[in-house]
């Protein structure tokens, strides 16, 4: 694509751009900065209890599903076995 916009005469804007590359960075990471320095960050504690939630949840969950999964199991089996005969 730039190769054809060289060919075309149109090499100004392609060096434009290339030239303006690093001021746009620099502007990006300085509004990252700024951004960053207006989040409010949890504390340790809060950080604690809500991975204790998370992990519990995932237990919870995986639980509930391995039950449902040996019912739903037992009762095709038990159809497969109806039918089978």
């Amino acid at each position: 694509m730039a190769t054809a916009q060289l060919q075309e005469g149109d090499g100004g804007n392609f060096l434009q751009r290339a030239a303006s590359w690093p001021v746009g960075v620099k502007n990006y990471f300085e509004e990252l900065q700024a951004e960053m320095r207006r989040v409010t960050w949890p504390s340790w504690k809060q950080v604690r209890a809500t991975t204790l939630v998370v992990i519990i949840a995932v237990f919870a969950f995986a639980a509930y599903f391995a039950v449902v999964d040996e019912i739903f199991a037992s009762l095709i089996n038990k159809l497969m076995n109806a039918f089978t005969r």
